[in-house]
């Protein structure tokens, strides 16, 4: 993408009121929404996130699909969900928002027990060693997500990475969480939730094209 066109994508968002790009400082100091996402919305409805929500087709999917049930995409690259964000606005779909920041700072945007669902839609595996301490299924990161879920809240880690679906799946065990349902490759077998194998990222079509087999895991936390 050229550096004009995601010019031209900033400075749209700026214009979607469904759209909200903070400064760090403005996160970490007391971000307004923080417990009060029912007044950004005008309602109390369940909040549900997408995390690193790319384009942010997981989001405007599942929010056309349970218009009862309000959707947060979050990620730090505005040009890439400027397309989720448009949608929305085109097609009059009320109960989206987007926030652009850090994943680390998401318990910063929401109290505990704000959120009853939270999506990780095919994140970056980090699978060099350094790296571990940004993957998105990590324990430091696990403890943010359990912070800010209802008692009864639920993950859903979605990925094309059999290593991440692996490491994960292990760490939840070893750790003593719930895991609800796990699949390696949740499209050729049956009983996938509608909402897994219904709603396709842009990436994830590209994969299926090719035969790569899609992994899914549905868990709660306990800590």
């Amino acid at each position: 993408m050229g550096s004009k066109n995601k010019l031209k994508r900033f400075n749209e968002n700026e214009t979607f009121e469904n759209v909200i790009q903070p400064t760090r400082e403005e996160v970490t100091s007391g971000f307004k929404y923080q417990g009060k996402w029912s007044e950004f919305f005008g309602n109390n409805n369940p909040i549900v996130l997408e995390l690193g929500c790319g384009k942010g087709e997981y989001t405007v999917a599942l929010a056309q699909r349970n218009p009862n049930v309000n959707y947060i995409g979050i990620d730090i690259k505005g040009a890439r969900f400027w397309r989720g964000a448009k949608t929305a606005v085109e097609e009059n779909i009320p109960n989206v928002a987007f926030v652009r920041t850090q994943i680390e700072l998401v318990d910063y945007i929401f109290a505990e027990n704000e959120v009853s669902e939270i999506w990780i839609t095919f994140p970056d595996p980090q699978i060099k060693y350094k790296r571990t301490k940004h993957r998105m299924t990590g324990d430091a990161f696990l403890r943010r997500y359990h912070k800010i879920l209802n008692e009864e809240g639920i993950m859903h880690l979605k990925t094309d990475s059999e290593f991440m679906h692996g490491y994960t799946l292990g760490l939840l065990h070893g750790q003593g969480h719930e895991v609800l349902y796990a699949n390696h490759d949740v499209y050729r077998q049956e009983g996938a939730p509608e909402e897994v194998t219904q709603v396709q990222t842009y990436y994830e079509s590209q994969y299926l094209e090719v035969g790569k087999a899609i992994t899914y895991a549905k868990f709660k936390l306990k800590y």
